[in-house]
């Protein structure tokens, strides 16, 4: 049986490899839009309402626009913030916990994860469902990532010589303002009561991440070990396909996570770093922000709504 597939927004960073993963595919069916009519409303309304599956890689505005032109049984994955923390859409994090793929098999309305906020989720909310780590405790989180994460302006802006936005930074931060569109998401999915500090950067590199929570054990109610907290990683994600995490002892020998490490993978890899002596520990993942960041767990998703191998095409 083939799939019907609209990727509304095919043109940008995540719709090109979404796009690219599927186009192989002899299961799926893409219904492709020429240049002038992707911009035409009527176009994209008879392309979203023929399609199984729409894939929504738009600005939050225009994927609750095409949300709202759906008449018919079209499942949708939506690839912006628009609805990640909105009642009534499941969460497409397929590793969330157990029977989450279930919820998400019966869900017509899906949001694809944020880069940021799935590594971050990934790490805290199994650490707050055992309470280990108190939902209310302050939590910092510190990240990386390439700059393709940033669309087409910021790649623009790093490989451009002649655009307006040139940057020759090795790295800078941003979100100054201590506000950041992924931060909705990890509050409710990570199952914290206030937003963590978040301080997001970029770097001069295409692609791929780096995330870290520092946690100081000593000052948590339960004063867990790093130890404790591991096992409970190791728990929840055992026998998971794209998300590992790696040995404790692995980490005691570590001299370097290197963000580009999983680039062109759909993995998420999580790290407990420690120092037992002072009492702390910075949980680190790894991830390719186009990847399980991106269009490859929205092709996860799409594979699940299928009902076929979850890796296919990735």
């Amino acid at each position: 049986m083939t799939t019907k597939v609209f990727i509304d927004g095919e043109a940008g960073t995540t719709g090109l490899q979404i796009q690219e993963r599927l186009a192989p595919r002899v299961d799926i069916f893409l219904i492709r839009l020429g240049q002038e009519a992707r911009k035409d409303a009527s176009a994209r309304r008879d392309a979203l309402n023929a399609a199984d599956v729409a894939i929504l890689c738009l600005p939050d505005d225009a994927a609750r626009e095409s949300v709202a032109m759906i008449e018919t049984d079209t499942a949708v994955i939506d690839a912006s913030t628009a609805h990640r923390a909105v009642d009534g859409w499941t969460y497409g994090f397929h590793e969330y916990g157990p029977g989450h793929r279930d919820v998400m098999r019966a869900s017509k309305r899906i949001s694809n994860p944020g880069c940021y906020a799935v590594t971050s989720v990934a790490m805290l909310h199994p650490l707050v469902f055992r309470g280990l780590l108190p939902g209310d405790a302050p939590i910092t989180i510190n990240a990386v990532s390439g700059y393709s994460g940033g669309g087409k302006s910021l790649i623009a802006a790093f490989e451009d010589a002649n655009a307006d936005n040139k940057t020759d930074s090795v790295i800078y931060s941003y979100g100054l303002t201590l506000e950041h569109k992924h931060l909705p998401e990890i509050v409710r999915w990570a199952g914290l009561a206030h937003p963590p500090v978040f301080v997001p950067s970029v770097g001069h590199y295409r692609q791929g991440m780096l995330v870290q929570v520092p946690l100081a054990l000593w000052g948590l109610p339960r004063a867990p070990k790093a130890a404790d907290l591991h096992a409970a990683l190791a728990e929840h994600y055992e026998g998971e396909r794209f998300v590992k995490v790696a040995p404790f002892e692995t980490t005691e020998t570590l001299s370097q996570l290197d963000p580009e490490s999983l680039n062109g993978t759909n993995e998420l890899h999580l790290y407990v770093l420690h120092n037992e002596a002072n009492g702390q520990a910075v949980l680190a993942g790894l991830i390719d922000n186009l990847g399980k960041g991106a269009s490859g767990q929205a092709v996860q998703t799409l594979n699940l709504l299928m009902d076929v191998d979850e890796g296919a095409g990735l």
